[in-house]
């Protein structure tokens, strides 16, 4: 089954030590999420879905942006969790939320209320389960953090309605992969700057 509606989380800033755009972490996870994103663009996805929480998800549209200029097809959505999610954040995380609101192919508030409990993290969870076709979390299991919850949520949807949802994951593995294949393109070309 081809996937239309791709779903996609992750950590947030600060659960991975990441406190500003020019953290060289930052480009290895956009690395990784493109790399995931480009074959399933090629097999047909439609939309990226996302609830606009900073990490993740942020990056991730960031990545969508710059897979615009070759896919202008591919959308994405951002489905908040409650009203005013960005009202506690800094100005220039309010700025960038606020960009990736107006650039986005389709907003809704999915509790429409401002914040009230963490029953409303469970709904946007469950909301996005069952309005996507698979579930994109940058999660390691031996770094504990909020993508915990989705990916257990995802898992039990799958055994208990034996779907054809799909759960794919971005582990420090991968990440290390990506890490180093970045490292050894730097390598060559500096060689090859070296030699010309």
């Amino acid at each position: 089954m081809a996937i239309k509606r791709l779903a996609v989380t992750g950590y947030k800033p600060q659960e991975l030590g990441i406190f500003n755009d020019s953290h060289p972490g930052l480009a290895v996870i956009k690395k990784a999420l493109k790399d995931r994103l480009l074959p399933l663009i090629e097999d047909g996805l439609e939309w990226v879905l996302v609830s606009g929480q900073l990490g993740v998800e942020t990056w991730v549209v960031e990545v969508v942006w710059e897979l615009q200029e070759v896919f202008p097809n591919l959308q994405y959505g951002v489905m908040i969790p409650f009203l005013d999610q960005e009202k506690n954040w800094n100005e220039q995380k309010k700025l960038h939320y606020n960009d990736i609101m107006a650039k986005a192919d389709f907003t809704t508030a999915i509790t429409n209320r401002p914040y009230e409990a963490p029953w409303q993290f469970v709904e946007k969870n469950k909301f996005f389960v069952l309005h996507s076709d698979a579930f994109l979390i940058l999660y390691d299991e031996e770094q504990d953090g909020s993508p915990k919850y989705v990916k257990q949520l995802v898992k039990t949807y799958i055994d208990k309605h034996n779907a054809d949802y799909e759960l794919l994951t971005i582990d420090a593995y991968d990440l290390q992969v990506v890490a180093e294949e970045e490292q050894q393109r730097m390598w060559e070309q500096q060689e090859k700057d070296s030699f010309e």
